[in-house]
């Protein structure tokens, strides 16, 4: 671990020993004294991570290099050391961007002492937010974070990339379960947004009389129950990215309130009055065809308008062909790494039915299939026994092809023959065909097994 940089910046040479001895008895601490402002701001080149700085120096004011010392790097904290207790004075130069303001007495070494061990503290929480940014950063890579390699999501990923130039508003729509989540993850964390907070609200999950006051914030005693004021998900957003997940479920007195909001860039609390200027990007999503919701007066005009920006639409995932195939893999990976199993292996006959099933449920479905496959197969490799397909889900993929109706019945002989292991009189008996007409369908070769 790297020590602890510390400028101490004092003309009175003794006292300076002073404070630079009693911080150095801590070993994570590197400390270097200067007698003038000139020689600090000269050596910040070295990067310090604090700056104790006597107020009354012979060439520079305090406020000087505490402008000096932001403008090179504004997140570095000034402690002032100051020989006058003057409270304006110390207001001033708190407003200007000093950490604190220490008046010299017989406490102040201890005072030091504990302010440089809370600004450390701070230091290191901020340096692990931005290694968890930058490992999320990495994670969300546009190339590395979702995977694919169909035309169908080559085009999504070039529509992402416009989107990452600018702070436009991004629409995203596609069908459940196809990652529209973690589309508008990548966006931000490769934005120049990256740094800012990434806020994510769920419409369709917050209860209608408490939507406002979730996303806009409410003062103390606005309403029963608001024994403390919240800040609400656009202020936590600010110069960040908030995603509006399911925003086709919104009512239409919140979507007025929403509206207002995006064209004024500002809002108020809930039972409040102050003006809060807002800088946030907005990115929706929906499963809803938000057009035909405004047809039909369910979603606001204007506001769809307001909030169409560059759209994005995700493909089905049964449309994706091989790309099923390259989840499949990277879910096995993240499942045998999660749970500390050496990897598995897809037969050929197991990535064949992967293939072929419609997935209701998209990539979500695709995902909850492979763990369980995982944990059914046997000496680390998922075959086509091991892959398995919920009822439900079965019948609403058989119903969302369209097919001729002799084809639906050779699904649905099919389907009986697995169950019942072949047996034609059993199969025909259950269904009230004769097996002739079993025989012939195989025959015709619309029917194999």
């Amino acid at each position: 671990m790297n020590a602890f940089k510390i400028f101490i910046v004092e003309d009175d040479p003794i006292y300076a020993k002073v404070l630079a001895y009693s911080l150095s008895q801590n070993p994570e601490y590197d400390v270097e004294v200067f007698n003038t402002g000139k020689d600090c701001i000269s050596n910040l080149y070295k990067k310090p991570d604090l700056v104790s700085l006597d107020y009354s120096l012979p060439d520079f004011s305090g406020l000087e290099i505490l402008t000096k010392v932001k403008e090179f790097n504004h997140g570095i904290p000034v402690i002032i050391i100051s020989g006058q207790n003057d409270i304006n004075t110390a207001v001033s130069l708190l407003k200007e961007g000093a950490y604190d303001y220490i008046v010299k007495d017989e406490e102040t070494k201890a005072r030091l002492w504990n302010t440089v061990k809370n600004a450390k503290i701070q230091s290191n929480l901020k340096s692990e937010v931005e290694s968890l940014r930058e490992e999320v950063g990495k994670k969300y890579e546009i190339s590395k974070g979702i995977i694919g390699k169909s035309k169908e999501m080559k085009r999504v990923f070039s529509i992402m990339e416009k989107a990452l130039k600018t702070n436009i508003t991004v629409s995203i729509s596609g069908e459940t379960g196809t990652g529209k989540e973690v589309v508008a993850k990548a966006i931000h964390y490769n934005s120049i947004r990256k740094n800012k907070s990434f806020v994510v609200v769920n419409v369709s999950a917050i209860p209608a009389d408490l939507i406002e006051s979730e996303m806009f914030g409410h003062e103390k005693g606005s309403f029963t129950g608001a024994d403390k004021r919240r800040i609400g998900k656009f202020e936590q957003a600010n110069e960040g990215t908030i995603f509006l997940d399911e925003i086709g479920e919104m009512s239409l007195p919140m979507q007025a309130k929403l509206l207002r909001v995006i064209q004024e860039r500002e809002l108020s609390r809930v039972g409040g009055s102050e003006i809060i200027k807002i800088n946030t990007r907005i990115i929706i999503a929906t499963h809803r065809n938000l057009i035909e919701e405004v047809k039909k007066g369910n979603f606001r005009e204007d506001l769809y308008y307001r909030l169409l920006g560059l759209p994005i639409e995700l493909p089905p995932l049964r449309e994706r062909g091989n790309d099923i195939i390259y989840l499949a893999d990277y879910f096995i990976k993240e499942f045998c790494k999660e749970n500390m199993l050496d990897s598995f292996d897809l037969t050929q006959k197991a990535k064949e039915k992967l293939v072929n099933y419609r997935y209701p449920g998209n990539v979500r479905e695709l995902k909850a299939m492979i763990e369980l496959a995982a944990v059914m197969s046997v000496d680390n490799v998922i075959t086509v026994e091991d892959i398995s397909f919920s009822k439900h889900n079965e019948m609403a993929d058989l119903l969302s092809t369209e097919l001729s109706l002799e084809e639906y019945d050779a699904k649905i002989i099919l389907n009986f023959l697995k169950k019942y292991n072949g047996n034609i009189t059993e199969v025909a008996r259950k269904l009230n065909i004769g097996k002739s007409t079993i025989y012939r369908m195989k025959k015709n070769g619309v029917l194999e097994f």
